[in-house]
């Protein structure tokens, strides 16, 4: 690589992407600012962008400029040099040839850091180009999946003669991040939080325990631990969580917050006992996923336009209605967050409270203590307020106050389990609840599934089989499937997004509901009269704009 007497100014000019004028001005800021270069001052003035600047770099130094998430990135070869100097200085090995290794950098110039990266290596560099952003990205992610690999290696070797039941409580408690255990559940929860999983699952077996991680859904199994080692993991997971290190026999529930790159996560943690120890789930209650339609609680357009009306009712309830993990909570808490900019007093009672609410008085179930969903909803009804969240409506008490909270002159949002949207009627009668009360109680029902998206950067479109054509309908002709790559941690898949299926309670549907008409009948009226979307007909339209796979729509199929 050629370097003397380079003059990137020159090349930026001569490709047109500055002016001589502009170059001037740059070199007279560099006057005063003799620490950054030309093209970093060129960027800053906005007279070039960084691909411009890249792009002549390139071309004066003939290099590559890569896109780092299509890389295949070799771990053994980011395990060979320091994440300090990497993420100081933008800089990731992809892949190790004997002693020539191959980097991706943003800087080519910062010869110092270069020259580290080989005293550190022994190896030749082989150097092309990335963007700041997507390699800052790859950086943390790649150097998240070594650092936790590289503590479960660690802790197997150091826990390797160790007892089972030698547990120093007082290193646990200390903090000290040197610590194995510490050093490992820091690891797996910075990786997790780095992949944007929802979960961490740390599973005892016989002879080994698993560590399994829940990304877009799916549950992935990610390191095996000794068995030796599990004790100490779930005492630590205790200490951080205020829970009873002694209680082995009974589940139990906490949850710590960790503060990773300026920001605070709140972790969840239940602890449950099994055949061979206690397992636990660790739930990342993180924010850092982007929401497709976040301006419309997560909805499109046509969804919208059907729920938003409901939120302007006076009284009565909505529910939001799915399985576990189809994200009710969520879409509740931004229904909340909306509601909460009108002048009116919002109370909840959850369990857990998963995310705090500026201006929201809310309140956590306690059962040891007698403060259930019923006894703590009774409560709120004295405490003079306009909608109430009820996180979950388990049982028929919990149901029947509800409902006759909404209708006496509040605003009730809450979720229950069902298939689809129309079979809430059905569950809040089996229930106990008088049918009179569902009909006058009821504002709309929203049923919400999650399905993981096309990977849209290793995604390409193919053609349907025969199979996929008798499911999706033979207007279909062709689909997107994500091959693979890193950043969709090689599934195919990236983020997840939501559909619907909304009714609104009208008149008919009131009468309906009075004279027990079968749910069939009734959601047979949504769609004629109020053109209900179904969920596999919300779901097919994302098929055919290549956002989804027939796969993930079969999940959500109810029909």
């Amino acid at each position: 690589m050629k370097t003397t007497n380079l003059r990137i100014g020159d090349i930026l000019v001569e490709k047109g992407y500055v002016t001589p004028d502009q170059m001037n001005q740059a070199l007279a800021w560099q006057k005063e600012h003799r620490d950054k270069r030309v093209g970093q001052i060129l960027m800053e003035l906005g007279f070039v962008s960084e691909s411009q600047v890249l792009d002549a770099l390139a071309s004066r130094l003939h290099l590559n400029i890569v896109d780092v998430a299509q890389l295949s990135v070799d771990l053994q070869a980011v395990g060979k040099v320091s994440r300090e100097v990497c993420e100081k200085n933008l800089i990731l090995p992809v892949s190790l040839q004997g002693h020539n290794m191959e980097i991706v950098t943003n800087d080519p110039l910062n010869y110092f850091a270069l020259e580290e990266v080989r005293q550190q290596t022994g190896c030749q560099l082989e150097i092309s180009l990335s963007e700041e952003k997507p390699l800052r990205k790859a950086i943390s992610y790649y150097f998240a999946e070594v650092s936790a690999r590289k503590a479960a290696t660690q802790a197997n070797v150091d826990f390797a003669v160790a007892a089972q039941d030698e547990i120093e409580i007082e290193d646990l408690e200390s903090g000290d991040d040197e610590a194995p255990i510490i050093r490992l559940l820091n690891s797996l929860i910075e990786r997790a939080i780095k992949t944007e999983a929802s979960d961490i699952h740390i599973e005892p077996f016989e002879t080994e325990t698993k560590v399994r991680m829940r990304i877009d859904g799916v549950i992935m199994e990610y390191v095996t631990i000794q068995r030796n080692i599990h004790a100490p993991l779930i005492a630590r997971i205790k200490i951080l969580s205020n829970l009873d290190i002694a209680e082995k026999r009974i589940p139990q529930d906490g949850h710590f917050r960790v503060t990773l790159e300026g920001g605070s996560v709140n972790i969840r943690v239940s602890i449950l006992p099994t055949v061979f120890g206690e397992k636990a789930v660790l739930r990342i209650m993180a924010a850092t996923t982007h929401m497709d339609h976040a301006d419309h609680f997560g909805m499109d357009d046509y969804s919208y336009n059907q729920f938003a009306p409901m939120l302007n009712h006076p009284n009565g309830i909505i529910y939001i209605t799915g399985p576990t993990g189809s994200g009710k909570s969520t879409t509740l808490y931004m229904v909340l967050e909306y509601l909460s900019g009108r002048n009116v007093n919002i109370s909840t009672i959850e369990d857990p409270v998963e995310k705090n609410l500026p201006g929201i008085n809310q309140t956590q179930v306690n059962p040891v203590a007698g403060l259930t969903f019923d006894v703590g909803l009774r409560a709120l009804m004295r405490q003079d307020p306009d909608i109430i969240m009820v996180g979950e409506t388990r049982d028929g008490e919990t149901a029947g106050t509800s409902v006759r909270a909404a209708i006496t002159g509040h605003v009730v949002l809450s979720t229950l389990h069902t298939n689809d949207a129309v079979s809430s009627i059905v569950r809040l009668e089996d229930m106990g609840v008088e049918t009179y009360l569902v009909a006058n109680s009821l504002v709309g029902l929203v049923a919400q599934r999650l399905m993981r998206k096309v990977c849209p950067n290793c995604s390409t479109e193919m053609p349907t089989t025969e199979q996929e054509r008798n499911f999706l309908g033979e207007d279909i002709k062709t689909i997107r499937r994500g091959a693979g790559c890193s950043r969709c941690n090689h599934t195919g898949y990236s983020g997840r997004i939501a559909v619907h299926e909304i009714v609104a309670i009208d008149n008919q549907i009131r009468r309906m509901i009075i004279n027990h008409s079968p749910v069939e009948e009734i959601s047979a009226y949504a769609r004629e009269h109020q053109h209900m979307r179904t969920l596999k007909e919300s779901g097919l339209i994302l098929v055919k704009e290549g956002k989804t796979t027939p796969e993930e729509l079969l999940k959500i199929s109810y029909e």
